[in-house]
């Protein structure tokens, strides 16, 4: 009685280690309402707020710059709101 034994340690800091853990689409679905940076597969880059995404993680942004580097150098684009295809996306931020 009122002993702890290394089992019921282990529970304990699986427990706490377990409820600390966030899910990929839980931690985008906390982004929503936040800029967000985006690097597409193609090297196209996109920063805006994210509005809402899917299981696919197709995201909508607005407010929204998108850069693009070409042989000429980069172009940066403003968009009101665009729809970015979640299999094409590279890397989020």
């Amino acid at each position: 009685p009122g002993t702890t034994t290394a089992y019921s340690k282990a529970k304990i800091w699986k427990k706490k280690t377990m409820s600390s853990t966030i899910l990929p689409l839980e931690l985008i679905d906390r982004c929503i309402g936040s800029r967000i940076w985006v690097i597409m597969k193609t090297g196209r880059e996109f920063t805006g707020k994210l509005l809402g995404f899917d299981d696919y993680v197709n995201m909508v942004l607005e407010d929204v710059t998108e850069f693009e580097t070409t042989a000429e150098g980069q172009k940066k684009t403003n968009l009101q709101q665009t729809l970015l295809n979640g299999n094409q996306i590279s890397k989020r931020s």
